[in-house]
């Protein structure tokens, strides 16, 4: 196993652990609908914060964010062009814009601007990409620098739209998140940037005690509806799909984005009617048996 797989695999294997228990007596076919921000929407399934799709197909950042409108579900976009979120706005998506920490700090503020002209959802910020391992992360040219929590509020406190810090995956910086002003946040390890980083559901029960009725949203190495289940049953809002999307997306454009997302959701129905749960406010994390004899 490559080194920059193994908290992809650590977090598959925690997912797995996590057992589910029955509850047919008095279960209904159940309501995924998500209220968020004023909204609602079909599903707590979400696209999670990808960039460069056009490698995967021309367009691609404006089909996932199609995609997801056919689906009645929230996009996020991950780094890019103002001109591709642009593009992915004009799909009349709910799109929430993940920006980098750059270094010259005009680029943030250039970036929200264009996102609330433009009518993103909401915004938000990477904060778990500002080092390398050779020192400060450098992305296309462009320098990147950590945020400290003032910088982070005064950030905030620039937008009306809803601000999402994306990178959390301690008590420590959910804290500072609600210090902050904050919104929402991510938990999220980025894909294994620090090798066996803690998966984000064996954390998400002591951070949700910090951050209280704040939305939260989970990603890395969500699969299936039955993993979105275990999230949102641990204390997650909503949870992002990655890895899922590209073949779909690749395959059948936007249309594949709708479909997997459906499916995910559809199979996160099936879950919740196994286990007594109506919608999703409903959802018992009594539900969930962390096991310890696998």
């Amino acid at each position: 196993m490559e080194r920059m797989y193994i908290s992809d695999e650590i977090t598959r294997t925690y997912f797995d652990r996590l057992l589910v228990e029955f509850r047919h007596i008095d279960s209904v076919w159940p309501d995924t609908s998500l209220k968020l921000w004023g909204r609602e929407f079909k599903t707590p399934v979400m696209t999670a914060a990808l960039s460069h799709l056009h490698n995967t197909r021309p367009e691609g950042m404006k089909l996932m964010a199609e995609g997801a409108y056919k689906a009645d579900a929230i996009c996020f976009s991950g780094m890019g062009p103002v001109s591709e979120l642009g593009e992915m706005l004009s799909t009349n998506a709910a799109v929430i814009k993940i920006i980098k920490p750059y270094k010259d700090r005009g680029m943030i503020t250039e970036r929200i601007k264009f996102a609330e002209e433009h009518g993103a959802f909401a915004v938000g910020m990477d904060i778990d990409h500002a080092f390398s391992r050779k020192g400060y992360d450098e992305i296309e040219g462009d320098e990147m620098r950590p945020v400290t929590e003032a910088e982070l509020k005064s950030i905030i406190s620039s937008t009306k739209l809803p601000f999402v810090i994306k990178g959390v995956l301690s008590v420590s910086d959910a804290q500072k998140a609600v210090n902050a002003g904050a919104s929402a946040i991510v938990i999220s390890h980025h894909n294994g940037r620090l090798d066996t980083a803690v998966p984000p559901l064996m954390i998400i029960e002591d951070i949700k005690k910090v951050v209280g009725n704040m939305p939260i949203f989970v990603d890395c190495s969500v699969q299936s509806g039955l993993d979105v289940y275990k999230c949102l049953a641990l204390g997650a809002t909503a949870v992002c799909v990655g890895r899922p999307l590209m073949p779909r997306l690749k395959e059948n454009g936007s249309d594949g984005v709708k479909d997997i997302i459906n499916e995910i959701t559809n199979d996160l129905k099936y879950t919740m009617s196994m286990t007594g749960a109506s919608n999703l406010a409903s959802i018992d994390p009594s539900t969930i048996h962390k096991a310890t004899f696998l």
